[in-house]
């Protein structure tokens, strides 16, 4: 692996299965009475998040102190950030704290690129979110949460037909997971109305479609995607109810889904706009196991950047 992790491109498929191997293990060792480990004891991991995000902030947090490492959570909001400071400011406080390893989440698409091609800081920057750009760990998550309910094809997804339904226009997890699954080979699916879909989508390795109830029982993954309410300034469809009722999931829905296939959503969701409660609380529902294997997937990249470990190692 790359001492960064910017974007799903920056990783090989070997390099995805060194996370989701290591992942493995960390989760059998942290389930077991010894829940923290020494192998980044003395390291300093710094979360630099420019935008709020609890879920991923505290799942980066764990994961460092589950590996033994001092963790600075760093938040823009009431920080000299929010008082001017710029992010080459910000990056050189942080170069003379010695942090080993920053992991940025932003509202600027780039901005982890900028802070890792900078030469500001040296240390190994991990993007949490960058704008409607990229989102490589939330990818990795739902990889390793998929692998877990198909062992069967922990290596290989060709066998997988997955549909990404919602927001993808402002999605930078969307944008994670077409590279990343495709990459895995699964058959890929983006179905949103044309008003949430990016210019340029009918280049992405994937298949389109607006209708969510075409083929809906043909998939094995069906994941949901937030509406970003707060990134619309105009209106992307007639109306709340009317959006539930045609790309909504719903206990209808939930029924016509073939026979173990699973229903995944990054979070945070609008019940009852993209997702219904009762979906989101079904048996087929790994919401809550995504939140879990988050953790134990950014312990492996942690590991892997930071600690040392070869392919080789990884694999053994």
């Amino acid at each position: 692996m790359k001492n960064q992790l910017l974007s799903i491109n920056d990783l090989s498929h070997e390099d995805v299965i060194a996370i989701l191997a290591t992942a493995t293990q960390l989760e059998k060792i942290t389930t077991g009475p010894t829940k923290k480990l020494p192998t980044l004891r003395g390291r300093t991991v710094v979360n630099l998040f420019f935008e709020d995000s609890t879920r991923t902030r505290i799942s980066f947090e764990t994961a460092a102190k589950r590996l033994s490492a001092d963790v600075i959570n760093f938040s823009a909001k009431g920080s000299s950030v929010s008082k001017g400071e710029s992010l080459k400011d910000t990056a050189q406080t942080l170069q003379a704290m010695g942090a080993d390893a920053v992991v940025i989440r932003h509202g600027s698409s780039g901005a982890a690129q900028r802070l890792a091609d900078s030469g500001w800081i040296n240390a190994t920057v991990i993007n949490a979110g960058d704008g409607t750009h990229e989102h490589p760990t939330q990818a990795l998550l739902d990889a390793y949460t998929i692998s877990k309910r198909f062992p069967d094809n922990n290596r290989d997804f060709s066998s997988l037909k997955i549909a990404i339904v919602g927001d993808i226009l402002h999605s930078r997890v969307a944008r994670s997971n077409v590279l990343l699954l495709t990459m895995m080979g699964a058959k890929v699916t983006l179905i949103a109305p044309p008003t949430l879909l990016p210019v340029g989508v009918e280049k992405w390795p994937v298949n389109i479609s607006y209708d969510l109830d075409a083929e809906l029982e043909s998939f094995d993954v069906v994941m949901m995607l937030r509406i970003q309410l707060e990134r619309m300034s105009n209106y992307y469809f007639p109306s709340e109810r009317e959006y539930a009722r045609r790309y909504g999931l719903n206990e209808t829905r939930l029924k016509r889904m073939k026979k173990n296939s699973i229903v995944m959503h990054p979070g945070p969701m609008n019940r009852g706009l993209e997702i219904s409660a009762a979906s989101a609380d079904s048996a087929r529902s790994v919401i809550i196991d995504q939140v879990g294997n988050g953790v134990v997937t950014r312990m492996a990249v942690l590991y892997l950047l930071l600690g040392g470990a070869t392919l080789s190692e990884v694999l053994s």
